[in-house]
C-alpha cells in the first residue's frame, strides 16, 4: 500500500537559471495502478526514480525514469501474470503561458507531486488487459481448465449434442 507522505519536489528550492538542470533520485511509493477493475500490486519496497528538472525560460522541463514490475491476474487464464515496466515519461510546466497543455497537471505552488506522476506513468505503460504471456490461450470453454497446460490439440471434449434433436437420434438408433 501506497504512503501517507506524498513525495513533493520544491522547483523554486532548486534555485535553477534558465538553461539549468538537476538530477533528483527519489524513493517512491505510489498508489497502485488498476486495469479492468483489478488492482495490481508493486514490489513492497519503494520504487527508485530519477527526476530530471530542467529550467526554461517561462517554467520547466521535467522527465521521470523509473523501472518496476507489475503483478496481477492474467485476463484469459486468471492465472498469477507479471509485467515489467521501463518508464520514461515527460512533463512541461509553462507557468507563463496561458495554453493549458503547457501546464503539468503534476505541478502546482512551484511543487512537483512526484507520487501522482509515477501513478499516472505506470497507468498509462499498462497494456489494456494484463496476460500471463502474449500467447496465453486462456480457458476451455467446455471445463474451464488452462488451456496453457496442455499441448496444442491435446484437450478436446466430445461434441455436444444438441438436445432439441434427441428424438430423432432415438429413431436412428
Amino acid at each position: 500500500m501506497a504512503g501517507d507522505d506524498a513525495v513533493t519536489i520544491d522547483l523554486d528550492a532548486l534555485a535553477l537559471h534558465s538553461g539549468e538542470g538537476a538530477r533528483l533520485d527519489v524513493g517512491i511509493d505510489p498508489e497502485p495502478p488498476v486495469i479492468g477493475g483489478e488492482e495490481l500490486e508493486l514490489p513492497p519496497e519503494p520504487l527508485e526514480a530519477r527526476v530530471d528538472v530542467s529550467r526554461t525560460t517561462s517554467g520547466y522541463a521535467l522527465r521521470l525514469r523509473l523501472e518496476t514490475t507489475v503483478s496481477g491476474i492474467c485476463a484469459r487464464c486468471l492465472g498469477p501474470a507479471e509485467l515489467r515496466l521501463s518508464i520514461d515519461a515527460r512533463e512541461v510546466d509553462q507557468a507563463s503561458e496561458n495554453d493549458p497543455e503547457l501546464r503539468s497537471p503534476y505541478v502546482g505552488e512551484g511543487l512537483l507531486g512526484v507520487d501522482a506522476w509515477v501513478h499516472d506513468a505506470i497507468t498509462l505503460a499498462l497494456p489494456e488487459r494484463l496476460l500471463c504471456r502474449p500467447d496465453c490461450l486462456g480457458l476451455c470453454d467446455v471445463c474451464g481448465a488452462s488451456l496453457n497446460d496442455f499441448a496444442p490439440g491435446e484437450h478436446t471434449h466430445e461434441p455436444r449434442l444438441d438436445p432439441r434433436f434427441a428424438k430423432l437420434r432415438e429413431l436412428s438408433e
